[in-house]
């Protein structure tokens, strides 16, 4: 071998720096939907022993990188392919940025010099400028050697202070780039604590319990973001403490338990309309809920917030008393501040809600009891109810109109983060994207209540969740309609707006695809398919026929539902 022979240097290109900075940085689970110019970066990360989780489409690869990401508060990775396939995920991204859940989007992109001259390459877009509006951060990678430093700074801007989506553009150029592997070693590195706990003052503390030691009818609401920081140990104590009732958002039910005494959800219209302060813990006060206005609540109400943003303070209303910072070490400053500074809900203000609440889960009992011909939305979540009490550990995945309603106050949680649903901005289409990060990143059984037109979506998804073999139920609630299946178009032979096919057997498209499908028209045989189904631990989906004339415009949300004064004329 000739001395020029022996000095042949190793090499390393940009497909092998992404996973090596990846793998570097803790990741071990990717989402996506491969194709030019990132394929080469599913096969090696595989070969590196980083799972990826291969998707029909982006937008639902991006829900599930989302979920992953609040789940285990580590930025979720979503991979695509340039354009179409960007933009697909851009959605999910957005929405991850809108939820506040730590996800980053790796995009292949063309070229950036024919791009600029908009020469016409293939699949061209200015994808950084596009993401932008729509994330917490967006970067490029134009050099090799960079890519340890995006991949880090992604992270860092993924998961620090308010959590958020990231992009992040690999132009083919540089994933195809070669160059000397030891300079490719060195341009790595592992973001050290990327997401800092920031603690609130003293001052903050002693100012938010001077507001609730005055008050007489206090009330606490918990936000995902209480879920997303792991507070629920210091929250059941000054909960507990004081006396204080309490509501949760739905991704925060769980944090105390649905049934715990304190819990005011099922008289949550009479405690937001008489709160005179109101303790915010990782919850916005945005149009979940009326913004803090008028007629919902009082105008006289005082707010005290606990967030990890200062930007979010005095967004709709006032706020008495803002707590900045890490939600689970300020609710234990709290605790420990509450020995000064003793608060008790007084017990006129508990005993009222708790007379309302007798009124409200009685009237919930009787309609849970009745068994409508045909099924309604609660005789089918009754039988999913009574099958989860008998089972721990459980996700809930859920979204549709009405089926998110009903489910949200029908089904009961007890463990925190075991509930994933359509969040802040109401998004459709999450559902088999959350249930699939469910199940991968713990390993455990889910069960996707779905709308049929929710599930429309993303219901390609069923063969995901097959070819990885998937402890998913699916359960479609069928009432052949957006929102219900009972309207008729007067003018012509077509099905009205919110028609969908009521003879649609859902069921059979799990079927196709390896699993096991159930028909089930009462709520006997939802009980029995998801005893069976659950015990097996393999992909399954449950066809759960319900009344088409069940459910109303827009599920609870009639209100946000412009309708025309105007007409179509016979």
């Amino acid at each position: 071998m000739s001395a020029r022979q022996s000095h042949v240097p190793e090499l390393t290109d940009g497909f092998h720096l992404v996973v090596d900075a990846l793998e570097l940085n803790g990741v071990s689970t990717m989402y996506g939907v491969v194709g030019i110019p990132i394929t080469d970066v599913a096969r090696i990360a595989q070969a590196r022993g980083i799972r990826y989780i291969g998707f029909r489409q982006e937008q639902a690869a991006g829900h599930a990188a989302a979920a992953a990401g609040f789940l285990t508060r580590r930025p979720g990775i979503c991979l695509t392919v340039s354009a179409p396939g960007f933009l697909n995920g851009l959605v999910a991204l957005a929405n991850a940025t809108t939820n506040c859940f730590p996800m980053i989007q790796i995009s292949g992109s063309s070229e950036r010099a024919i791009i600029d001259l908009q020469q016409g390459d293939y699949e061209e877009l200015d994808q950084l400028a596009a993401a932008r509006p729509y994330t917490k951060a967006a970067f490029r990678v134009d050099r090799p050697e960079d890519i340890g430093l995006g991949v880090a700074r992604a992270i860092r801007a993924a998961v620090s202070g308010r959590p958020g989506g990231v992009y992040l553009d690999l132009p083919a150029s540089v994933l195809g780039a070669t160059l000397d592997a030891s300079e490719g070693r060195a341009s790595l590195f592992r973001a050290v604590d990327p997401a800092p706990i920031q603690l609130p003052s003293a001052a903050a503390v002693d100012r938010a319990l001077g507001v609730l030691v005055r008050a007489k009818r206090p009330l606490l609401i918990l936000g995902k973001g209480a879920a997303y920081a792991r507070a629920e140990g210091p929250i059941r104590t000054f909960i507990e403490s004081t006396g204080m009732p309490f509501l949760s958002m739905s991704m925060a039910k769980g944090l105390l338990p649905d049934d715990h005494p304190q819990s005011a959800a099922a008289a949550r219209s009479l405690a937001l309309k008489n709160a005179d302060v109101v303790m915010l813990v990782g919850a916005r006060l945005n149009w979940l809920l009326a913004h803090g206005r008028s007629p919902k609540w009082s105008d006289e109400c005082r707010f005290v917030q606990v967030d990890v943003s200062p930007e979010e303070i005095d967004s709709n209303r006032p706020i008495a008393a803002p707590v900045i910072g890490d939600i689970d070490e300020a609710m234990k400053l709290l605790v420990v501040a509450l020995g000064d500074r003793p608060v008790t809900a007084p017990r006129v203000w508990r005993d009222a809600i708790d007379a309302k609440k007798a009124q409200n889960v009685a009237r919930m009992r009787a309609h849970l009891a009745a068994d409508a011909v045909p099924m309604n939305f609660y005789g089918a979540l009754r039988a999913i109810r009574d099958v989860l009490a008998e089972r721990d550990g459980v996700f809930v995945v859920n979204e549709g109109a009405n089926t998110l309603d009903f489910a949200r106050d029908i089904l009961p949680m007890h463990e925190p983060r075991k509930r994933l649903d359509s969040g802040t901005w109401g998004v459709m289409g999450v559902g088999m994207g959350y249930a699939i990060a469910a199940a991968v990143e713990s390993g455990r059984s889910v069960i996707a209540v779905e709308g049929d037109s929710a599930f429309g979506f993303s219901g390609m998804e069923v063969e995901t969740i097959c070819r990885y073999k998937l402890p998913i139920v699916v359960v479609v609630f069928n009432n052949g309609g957006i929102y219900k299946g009972d309207e008729v178009n007067r003018w012509s032979s077509d099905p009205a707006p919110t028609v969908l096919s009521r003879t649609s057997r859902y069921d059979k498209l799990m079927e196709a695809f390896g699993g096991t499908g159930y028909h089930a028209e009462d709520p006997g045989a939802v009980s029995a398919a998801l005893e069976s189904a659950l015990a097996s631990g393999k992909p399954a989906l449950v066809n759960c026929m319900i009344d088409p004339t069940a459910g109303t415009e827009s599920g609870h949300l009639q209100s946000l539902n412009a309708e025309s004064t105007l007409r179509p004329s016979p």
